[in-house]
Protein backbone atom coordinates (compact mmCIF):
# COMPACT_ATOMS: atom_id res chain seq x y z
CA UNK A 1 0.00 0.00 0.00
CA UNK A 2 1.32 3.75 -0.93
CA UNK A 3 2.02 5.76 1.68
CA UNK A 4 1.20 9.79 0.71
CA UNK A 5 2.41 13.34 2.47
CA UNK A 6 -0.31 15.66 2.82
CA UNK A 7 0.16 18.93 1.54
CA UNK A 8 -1.50 22.32 1.09
CA UNK A 9 0.76 24.25 -2.07
CA UNK A 10 -0.30 27.30 -3.52
CA UNK A 11 -3.93 26.89 -1.76
CA UNK A 12 -4.50 23.66 -2.70
CA UNK A 13 -4.56 20.01 -0.92
CA UNK A 14 -2.36 17.51 -2.67
CA UNK A 15 -1.18 14.18 -1.56
CA UNK A 16 2.41 13.56 -2.30
CA UNK A 17 3.18 9.77 -2.75
CA UNK A 18 6.35 8.73 -0.59
CA UNK A 19 8.98 7.27 -2.51
CA UNK A 20 12.10 5.43 -1.14
CA UNK A 21 15.54 6.86 -1.81
CA UNK A 22 17.84 4.64 -0.55
CA UNK A 23 17.59 2.28 2.70
CA UNK A 24 17.50 5.39 5.25
CA UNK A 25 15.93 7.94 3.32
CA UNK A 26 12.43 8.54 1.71
CA UNK A 27 11.37 11.65 -0.33
CA UNK A 28 7.30 12.76 -1.31
CA UNK A 29 7.28 13.01 -5.06
CA UNK A 30 6.18 16.20 -6.46
CA UNK A 31 4.70 15.88 -9.98
CA UNK A 32 3.21 19.25 -11.81
CA UNK A 33 2.84 17.32 -14.76
CA UNK A 34 -0.60 17.02 -15.67
CA UNK A 35 -1.88 18.77 -13.13
CA UNK A 36 -2.48 22.14 -14.54
CA UNK A 37 -4.51 23.86 -11.67
CA UNK A 38 -1.59 23.42 -9.22
CA UNK A 39 0.23 24.52 -11.83
CA UNK A 40 -1.31 27.98 -12.80
CA UNK A 41 -1.69 28.10 -8.99
CA UNK A 42 2.06 27.74 -8.03
CA UNK A 43 3.23 30.04 -10.96
CA UNK A 44 0.77 32.68 -9.57
CA UNK A 45 1.70 32.36 -6.64
CA UNK A 46 5.43 32.76 -6.98
CA UNK A 47 5.02 35.91 -9.33
CA UNK A 48 3.58 37.39 -6.71
CA UNK A 49 7.27 37.17 -4.71
CA UNK A 50 9.51 37.53 -7.80
CA UNK A 51 11.61 40.69 -7.73
CA UNK A 52 11.26 42.60 -11.39
CA UNK A 53 12.53 40.21 -14.26
CA UNK A 54 13.39 39.86 -17.87
CA UNK A 55 13.20 36.03 -18.15
CA UNK A 56 13.00 32.72 -17.04
CA UNK A 57 14.98 29.46 -16.95
CA UNK A 58 14.46 26.32 -16.14
CA UNK A 59 16.17 22.94 -16.33
CA UNK A 60 14.43 20.61 -18.80
CA UNK A 61 11.54 18.79 -17.52
CA UNK A 62 9.74 18.72 -14.60
CA UNK A 63 10.24 23.06 -14.58
CA UNK A 64 8.72 23.15 -17.81
CA UNK A 65 5.46 23.44 -17.05
CA UNK A 66 5.31 25.88 -14.30
CA UNK A 67 8.41 27.61 -16.60
CA UNK A 68 6.03 28.06 -19.10
CA UNK A 69 2.84 29.05 -17.13
CA UNK A 70 4.95 31.85 -15.64
CA UNK A 71 5.79 33.28 -18.58
CA UNK A 72 2.40 33.19 -19.86
CA UNK A 73 0.83 34.93 -16.85
CA UNK A 74 3.89 37.61 -16.95
CA UNK A 75 4.23 37.71 -20.41
CA UNK A 76 8.15 37.53 -20.20
CA UNK A 77 9.99 34.73 -22.10
CA UNK A 78 11.21 31.36 -20.83
CA UNK A 79 14.59 29.45 -21.69
CA UNK A 80 14.94 25.39 -21.16
CA UNK A 81 18.42 24.51 -20.31
CA UNK A 82 18.58 21.04 -22.22
CA UNK A 83 19.33 17.91 -20.86
CA UNK A 84 21.45 17.06 -24.06
CA UNK A 85 22.37 18.62 -27.11
CA UNK A 86 20.15 19.21 -29.90
CA UNK A 87 20.87 19.86 -33.98
CA UNK A 88 19.38 23.36 -33.99
CA UNK A 89 22.24 24.41 -31.42
CA UNK A 90 25.42 26.43 -32.49
CA UNK A 91 28.09 26.28 -29.84
CA UNK A 92 25.98 24.93 -26.93
CA UNK A 93 27.17 25.73 -23.72
CA UNK A 94 27.24 23.16 -21.97
CA UNK A 95 27.75 22.10 -17.91
CA UNK A 96 27.39 18.54 -15.99
CA UNK A 97 24.69 18.07 -12.60
CA UNK A 98 23.67 15.23 -10.28
CA UNK A 99 20.85 15.71 -8.31
CA UNK A 100 18.96 13.30 -5.96
CA UNK A 101 15.92 12.25 -8.17
CA UNK A 102 18.32 11.23 -10.86
CA UNK A 103 20.56 8.09 -11.11
CA UNK A 104 24.00 9.57 -13.47
CA UNK A 105 25.71 12.61 -13.63
CA UNK A 106 23.10 14.65 -16.47
CA UNK A 107 24.32 17.56 -18.73
CA UNK A 108 22.60 20.88 -19.27
CA UNK A 109 22.97 22.72 -22.54
CA UNK A 110 22.06 26.31 -23.58
CA UNK A 111 21.96 27.24 -27.53
CA UNK A 112 24.38 30.19 -27.73
CA UNK A 113 21.77 32.11 -29.68
CA UNK A 114 19.99 32.14 -26.32
CA UNK A 115 22.63 32.38 -23.72
CA UNK A 116 22.70 35.91 -26.38
CA UNK A 117 19.26 36.98 -25.22
CA UNK A 118 19.82 36.76 -21.92
CA UNK A 119 22.81 39.16 -22.17
CA UNK A 120 22.11 42.24 -19.85
CA UNK A 121 18.97 40.61 -19.20
CA UNK A 122 17.46 39.97 -14.93
CA UNK A 123 17.13 36.61 -15.23
CA UNK A 124 14.62 34.40 -12.90
CA UNK A 125 15.54 30.46 -12.32
CA UNK A 126 12.54 28.39 -11.79
CA UNK A 127 12.43 25.02 -10.65
CA UNK A 128 9.61 23.06 -8.95
CA UNK A 129 11.67 21.24 -6.18
CA UNK A 130 15.46 22.93 -4.57
CA UNK A 131 16.58 19.76 -2.91
CA UNK A 132 20.44 19.65 -2.92
CA UNK A 133 20.98 22.68 -5.01
CA UNK A 134 22.73 21.01 -7.41
CA UNK A 135 20.24 21.46 -10.50
CA UNK A 136 20.56 24.74 -9.16
CA UNK A 137 23.87 25.28 -9.32
CA UNK A 138 24.49 23.91 -12.40
CA UNK A 139 21.92 26.42 -13.76
CA UNK A 140 23.73 29.25 -12.51
CA UNK A 141 26.72 28.12 -13.57
CA UNK A 142 25.30 27.81 -17.32
CA UNK A 143 23.80 31.26 -17.02
CA UNK A 144 27.24 32.77 -16.21
CA UNK A 145 28.25 32.33 -19.92
CA UNK A 146 25.15 34.40 -20.63
CA UNK A 147 26.20 37.74 -18.87
CA UNK A 148 22.82 38.01 -17.63
CA UNK A 149 21.86 38.20 -14.26
CA UNK A 150 20.23 36.12 -11.85
CA UNK A 151 18.27 38.19 -9.98
CA UNK A 152 16.34 35.33 -8.44
CA UNK A 153 15.74 31.43 -7.53
CA UNK A 154 12.80 30.44 -7.02
CA UNK A 155 11.03 26.98 -6.38
CA UNK A 156 7.11 25.61 -5.63
CA UNK A 157 9.33 23.42 -2.41
CA UNK A 158 12.17 23.43 -0.96
CA UNK A 159 13.39 20.28 0.51
CA UNK A 160 14.70 19.40 4.21
CA UNK A 161 17.88 21.68 4.22
CA UNK A 162 16.96 23.81 1.25
CA UNK A 163 14.59 25.10 3.53
CA UNK A 164 16.62 26.78 5.28
CA UNK A 165 18.36 28.59 2.72
CA UNK A 166 18.24 32.65 2.62
CA UNK A 167 19.18 33.15 -1.30
CA UNK A 168 15.60 31.13 -2.58
CA UNK A 169 12.08 31.90 -2.91
CA UNK A 170 10.08 29.33 -2.38
CA UNK A 171 6.50 28.84 -1.60
CA UNK A 172 6.33 25.62 0.70
CA UNK A 173 8.75 23.31 2.68
CA UNK A 174 9.05 19.64 1.97
CA UNK A 175 9.83 17.66 4.69
CA UNK A 176 12.16 14.50 4.16
CA UNK A 177 11.61 11.21 5.62
CA UNK A 178 14.50 9.44 7.55
CA UNK A 179 13.81 5.97 8.98
CA UNK A 180 16.07 3.17 10.48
Amino acid sequence: MNKYHKMKIAGLDRDLIICPVNDKLDIAGFIMFSDVELTVACATELLKKAPEFDCIVTAECKGIPLAYEMSRQSGKKYFVARKGAKLYMKDPIKVDVKSITTVNVQSLYLDKSEADQMAGKRILVVDDVISTGESLKALETLLRATEGNVVAKMAVLAEGDAADRTDIIYLEKLPLFFHD
